[in-house]
């Protein structure tokens, strides 16, 4: 597998695999028409969105690694009460 496809894939550092495959799988079944698949789409924003700010706040702060591993964030997603996006 290809060094970019093993990070893209890699839940540790992409927290937002299922909102992505549910965008792609939705296009599959609309043949490719964007615009039945635009809950998809903005769940996947709003997803990279969030996550994004905490990787921020995370690198403000000097926390290393700058993303939560996936059981940080299962953590985190339990103490919000699921997902906030």
């Amino acid at each position: 597998m290809d060094k970019t496809v093993r990070k893209v894939r890699n839940r540790d550092t992409n927290p937002c695999i299922e909102e992505s495959d549910a965008s792609q799988k939705c296009l599959g079944a609309y043949n490719y028409d964007s615009s039945m698949c635009s809950a998809y789409f903005q769940r996947y924003k709003n997803c990279r969105k969030y996550w994004h700010s905490i990787m921020l706040q995370r690198r403000r702060d000097g926390v290393r690694p700058d993303m939560p591993t996936a059981a940080e964030r299962q953590e985190m997603l339990a103490a919000v009460g699921g997902n906030p996006y």
